[in-house]
């Protein structure tokens, strides 16, 4: 048992064993995100029709499912001590959030709430900041975890239907990965999880809508804080 033993923890060859030792890394990324947003509704709202007179009316909006999008970037990884890295990575989020309105005061023939439905792509210019722990390296494996703060720049038009996100937004983000030592290069999986810190929902956008069904959709919503999953994977 002995012999196993020392035989499955026995060092093996390093691949580039001093590329840590490097006061800068520059690389390379793409991988994939999962959106979603957190929404929070009002409740039933009064809506004043053309004739003048007003109806209450109780809409409910949920994001119904996570959506798949990709991400592309590059990465600035400064070293500051043996086991702290300073890391930007200016990126490129491509994904969608489907948005479902459910109308609790108005149901169809069929006896079902009206639904109404909203795709919202989204581009996201991503400008994260964050530190990097890492344990010790063993042969070619050293994994690590990281925490920082995301500012992000929605560049989608404004041509939404009911709900539309405001121009920027600042998540916090915390994540795991591990650092692959290869011949020729470093491969690096990550997984991180973003979460909104401020509300992303732009209330000024129901007031820009000429069509009343539409603005009353809009209102229905008074908070979202968006959501992010990314599956990364750096070169270096």
């Amino acid at each position: 048992m002995g012999c196993l033993t020392a035989t499955a923890q026995e060092r093996k060859v390093q691949n580039k064993p001093y590329t840590d030792l490097r006061p800068l890394h520059l690389g390379i990324l793409v991988g994939m995100n999962l959106q979603d947003i957190e929404l929070e509704n009002v409740g039933p709202q009064t809506i004043l029709l053309e004739d003048g007179t007003t109806k209450t009316e109780t809409i409910v909006c949920d994001d119904d499912k996570w959506n798949a999008g990709f991400s592309v970037g590059v990465l600035a990884d400064l070293r500051i001590s043996q086991h702290l890295n300073l890391r930007f990575t200016p990126s490129m989020h491509f994904g969608a959030k489907h948005l479902t309105f459910y109308n609790m005061t108005e149901l169809t023939p069929e006896g079902r709430l009206t639904e109404m439905t909203q795709d919202m792509k989204t581009t996201y210019m991503s400008f994260p900041v964050d530190l990097k722990f890492s344990a010790e390296r063993w042969n070619n494996y050293r994994p690590y975890i990281i925490a920082g703060v995301n500012q992000l720049v929605n560049l989608t038009s404004k041509n939404q239907d009911f709900l539309q996100l405001k121009r920027t937004d600042t998540m916090i983000e915390i994540g795991l990965g591990c650092d692959l030592y290869l011949p020729f290069f470093k491969l690096i999986p990550e997984l991180k999880f973003c979460y909104s810190l401020t509300n992303a929902i732009d209330s000024r956008h129901a007031d820009e809508l000429q069509d009343t069904n539409k603005r009353m959709y809009a209102n229905a919503v008074s908070r979202g804080q968006t959501k992010m999953i990314v599956l990364t994977f750096y070169f270096e």
